[in-house]
């Protein structure tokens, strides 16, 4: 009973916080893809030309946004930015706890420098909420969705048909599941803020790092623990702060993701002949996935290019504090800008690596 009291008495913006280094891994969504539809209904932006690009889902329509350079014709070459875990929309958004604008702020920042991207709805959120349910969800089914995005951006005529895949954070778990694929157009694979060890070992460092989960971290390293040794956990078992975490619905994913080795998944596509150029990028001030992450993933991959940016957080966002508070608010500010060393590196590296006919 201490336990459940200790947390209760966590204040809203503590909790929120606690919520926040959870990550949610859990309501992450997939989806499937067969064709595709361009839409001019979305007005032009400063940096680029916003328009709706629609794809057949296994239940109903996947939506995403295609940025084009608002300058030229094209052909234009493309990013595809894979987002990270839970319901986090096209935009890098969660209605009221996540509010950073990442994948926006990067797609109007490539489309100022000529090149254009798509950024996607994941199946159950946003505009692909109804495109098959959202918890039946497993990395290969992830890497449909991609495989069938890359299809897409090759039927729109003014993009030059070579796709950039860049996952973020868990979107970089299933980024190089995806690459494992002859993945139509693939010239390069972006990792950002990605994890480099098995999901157990991530999320016991972000639930110890945060003060206010002490209370609930046996608990959690318990169920942890459960998983990675194949077994199951009744969520309603556990203290209310855990559940959504360890819901049941999306509990498979989450266990195949705690027992997923991405540093291997990486090292293993060395050996293959869909072997693609790598781009590492992490932050400093990065308080979910450690430094260790991007080192692991670097050592995997030994030709791979790896960018440690100073000052920067999880959300590609520059940070010049230790404070967590501090950290914590870039989360919700979507008119701090992205850091322009990433729109750089990811441009160099699209130029560098596009294809050699182009």
């Amino acid at each position: 009973m201490k336990k459940v009291s200790a947390i209760e008495r966590v204040g809203a913006t503590r909790w929120r916080r606690f919520r926040l280094t959870l990550t949610a891994f859990v309501e992450s969504c997939a989806g499937s893809l067969s064709s595709s539809h361009v839409s001019d209904d979305l007005p032009d932006t400063a940096k680029g030309r916003s328009t709706t690009l629609e794809a057949s889902g296994p239940e109903g329509p996947l939506a995403g946004t295609l940025e084009r350079p608002a300058d030229g014709d094209g052909p234009f070459d493309t990013v595809l930015i894979w987002p990270g875990s839970g319901p986090v929309d096209r935009d890098g958004n969660v209605s009221g706890i996540l509010t950073a604008s990442t994948y926006r702020l990067l797609a109007e920042g490539l489309a100022a420098r000529g090149i254009a991207s798509v950024r996607v709805d994941k199946r159950g959120v946003g505009e692909s909420r109804d495109a098959g349910d959202g918890n039946d969800v497993t990395l290969e089914r992830y890497a449909d969705d991609v495989e069938h995005w890359a299809e897409a951006i090759r039927g729109v005529p003014e993009l030059s048909g070579d796709v950039w895949l860049a996952g973020h954070s868990e979107g970089a778990l299933i980024a190089t599941v995806a690459v494992r694929r002859p993945l139509p157009g693939l010239c390069g694979l972006v990792l950002l803020s990605a994890p480099g060890r098995p999901l157990g070992v991530v999320l016991r460092e972000q639930l110890a790092g945060n003060p206010a989960n002490a209370p609930v971290l046996e608990e959690a390293f318990g169920a942890i623990e459960t998983l990675e040794r194949g077994g199951s956990v009744d969520p309603e078992t556990l203290h209310p702060g855990l559940r959504r975490l360890f819901a049941a619905p999306p509990q498979a994913y989450l266990a195949e993701l705690i027992r997923f080795d991405p540093a291997a998944a990486l090292g293993a596509l060395d050996e293959s002949e869909n072997a693609a150029p790598v781009l590492i990028v992490h932050g400093s001030r990065d308080f979910q996935i450690a430094g260790e992450d991007a080192r692991a993933l670097a050592r995997a991959r030994p030709d791979a290019e790896l960018l440690a940016v100073a000052d920067m957080n999880h959300v590609l966002k520059r940070v010049a504090s230790d404070d967590r508070e501090v950290n914590v608010a870039t989360y919700t500010d979507q008119n701090l800008p992205i850091v322009p060393a990433v729109v750089d590196a990811i441009a160099d590296f699209v130029a560098r690596t596009r294809s050699p006919d182009r």
